[in-house]
């Protein structure tokens, strides 16, 4: 028996995985109150990878993600909203009262108007009912174009007002060119008419995946294209 309690005793005098989590996370934790949140990234993803059951942790990732969004440091630490909802989505999975925290969760506004974290308010692109407030809900952008990211965004808001954001870039002159244009929309199930002053109505779609298909204007997407070379 003393022999077995010896043994015991040095099996738990070992550091396991999820301890070393635990000091790494109430390490980051500690540098990001201290408002340094590149190094409280870092220590998030060393205990995520310590232990990857650790909830915590990957909900600290996607909540300092969400800060360095804030802070206009996207591509220096890849903070992009499809990132800080996968990390978010790993922490309710391994947790789901991360959930209600999230909820309040300032760090976490960056993401609000994405349809990933519309599905965990219960609003679903496969839910044809779903369609109308999943529109004015998420902010909707083109696919990227090289340098430039995504250069034409739709927004819809009540009243059936739709507002279409474009960058141009075929102006030589002014490469920095963008210009608006306000118009309507009317939705039938998943299909979505949207009508600009002097052009013929647009139709198209939103897919049970939650993307916009548009005649002429194209593809819509939750998130901008980011960091292109």
């Amino acid at each position: 028996m003393p022999r077995l309690l010896l043994l015991l005793a040095l099996v738990l005098a070992l550091p396991s995985s999820a301890q070393s989590a635990r000091a790494l996370n109430s390490e980051g934790f500690r540098l990001y109150q201290e408002g340094k949140y590149p190094e409280a990234l870092e220590k998030f993803e060393a205990a995520a990878k310590a232990d990857p059951k650790h909830a915590l942790a990957h909900y600290n990732v996607a909540a300092t993600l969400g800060v360095l969004r804030k802070k206009g440091e996207i591509c220096q630490y890849s903070a992009h909203r499809e990132t800080i909802l996968e990390r978010l989505n790993t922490a309710i999975r391994l947790d789901p009262r991360r959930l209600a925290r999230a909820k309040e969760d300032a760090d976490l506004d960056p993401i609000r108007d994405t349809v990933g974290w519309q599905r965990h308010l219960g609003r679903s692109p496969a839910k044809q009912g779903d369609v109308p407030e999943l529109l004015r809900r998420v902010t909707w952008y083109s696919p990227g174009e090289g340098v430039y990211g995504s250069t034409r965004k739709l927004t819809f808001s009540e009243g059936q007002r739709v507002v279409l954001w474009r960058r141009i870039i075929d102006d030589d002159a002014n490469p920095g060119r963008t210009e608006e244009v306000s118009g309507t929309y009317t939705v039938k199930g998943r299909s979505i008419t949207l009508t600009f002053p002097g052009k013929k109505p647009l139709p198209g779609k939103m897919t049970p995946k939650g993307v916009l298909q548009f005649e002429e204007l194209g593809t819509f997407l939750d998130s901008p294209s980011e960091c292109e070379a």
